[in-house]
């Protein structure tokens, strides 16, 4: 099979559904069981139940954001972890870090964060040599792709961050046949092998992830003979999505179960609007990550793709969901808009702008409804204040009228 990694890359969407949510009830169960924070935080979860997205949407989120307090609790972990030390075929082989610091394991199974299936698509094949770039150090994007690589049958050169001219002199002298980094260090580096007058023409693919990939960068290294394609990955879950050659969105993982949820809740968003990222892993009984909130903005696309995945597809990476702003002197949380609005029904959709005319802060709350509800002024006006201890103001809108992208509370103020 040339154009897909594997079978389930193509198969019927309702078998894929189906199976999804047969593996679900199972892996909850194991969190459970061996992963002590889990069996905490879902001990009013009955894992047999949740054998569909609505039965998923009613148990906790777990965010990113909620890592460092638990890891302090319970070194290394926090305690979401279902395996112990040791580098056999069960337990943790390496640990990394990311700031926080949080800590995550890599277990020892092979393409351990699932990172091959991203890489063929983006055209790496066994016996490629691939130029790696990601740290190695500290942070786990250097093992992230570099085992993905292995899976997929390519010989990896450990670059490394930093050091462009010796990258330059390597793959001069190796000459890979791709790239992986990000994708503003790739440019860097042909830069200066331009400078150098150095020809680096045996890079023919990239696989690039960790900043934006704006089109112009796209553009310019399609124009160089590099096909370069994005991956959406965490140290957390791993790969949550990829590029394909069809260049309409990502696909997502066929390792996860993925949600977007209005940021600050665990509550499902309508297909295409956007909304705060939610992964379950069902692929990783190490790190069984139980709707976990990355804390990343997207938004489902509708269809499939032209390239023949039939995976849902999302919208790549749109900004941060933690919106969480400090208003007088008080922190203002995307969850506290979520609290309000479910005290009154007649909300659709609402939206806390935060701005300072005449350098005086101001909160006025947006709400959808779907008729005239100006006689609930009051209440909702006696809502924010409740919830936030703060005075805001309340403007109605039509629904659909506020902006499609994410944004739950909207700080707009002027500084200096």
């Amino acid at each position: 099979m040339t154009d897909h990694f594997d079978a389930l890359e193509t198969r019927d969407p309702d078998a894929r559904e189906r199976t999804m949510l047969e593996r679900l009830p199972k892996q909850i169960a194991h969190a459970r069981t061996h992963a002590p924070a889990f069996a905490r935080l879902l001990a009013d979860v009955d894992p047999a139940s949740v054998t569909s997205r609505a039965a998923l949407a009613r148990v906790p989120v777990t965010r990113k954001s909620d890592l460092s307090d638990l890891q302090k609790a319970a070194r290394p972990f926090g305690g979401l972890a279902a395996t112990g030390w040791g580098g056999g075929r069960a337990g943790v082989r390496r640990v990394f870090a990311s700031p926080g610091p949080i800590y995550e394991p890599e277990g020892a199974a092979p393409d351990y964060w699932r990172l091959a299936r991203a890489l063929h698509a983006a055209g790496f094949r066994a016996g490629d040599l691939v130029h790696n770039t990601f740290a190695y150090h500290f942070t786990p994007a250097g093992s992230m792709l570099e085992t993905g690589a292995h899976a997929l049958g390519c010989t990896v050169f450990p670059a490394g961050t930093g050091q462009t001219e010796q990258q330059v002199q390597a793959m001069a002298d190796l000459k890979p046949d791709g790239y992986v980094g990000t994708p503003s260090f790739l440019r860097i580096i042909l830069e200066k092998a331009d400078e150098a007058g150095v020809s680096l023409a045996s890079v023919t693919k990239a696989l690039v992830s960790g900043e934006a990939f704006p089109s112009s960068l796209r553009e310019a290294l399609a124009a160089r003979g590099i096909a370069a394609y994005q991956a959406y990955a965490t140290a957390d879950v791993g790969c949550i999505a990829y590029e394909t050659p069809a260049r309409d969105g990502l696909v997502v993982d066929e390792g996860v179960l993925v949600e977007i949820v209005r940021p600050g809740t665990g509550d499902p968003v309508p297909q295409g609007e956007v909304g705060e990222v939610v992964v379950t892993a069902l692929a990783n009984t190490d790190y069984p990550l139980i709707r976990f909130g990355t804390g990343d903005l997207s938004a489902f696309l509708s269809g499939v793709s032209p390239c023949g995945r039939t995976n849902v597809r999302i919208r790549g990476w749109m900004g941060r969901a933690d919106q969480t702003t400090k208003v007088k002197g008080m922190f203002v949380h995307p969850s506290q808009v979520a609290e309000i609005a479910r005290r009154h029904p007649e909300i659709v959709k609402a939206r806390l702008v935060v701005d300072n005319p005449d350098a005086q802060d101001r909160m006025t709350l947006h709400v959808e409804v779907a008729s005239n509800a100006s006689s609930r002024t009051e209440a909702i006006v006696a809502s924010i204040r409740d919830v936030t201890k703060l005075r805001g103001e309340v403007s109605f809108h039509a629904p659909g009228a506020l902006p499609n992208d994410g944004k739950v509370i909207d700080d707009c103020r002027k500084i200096g």
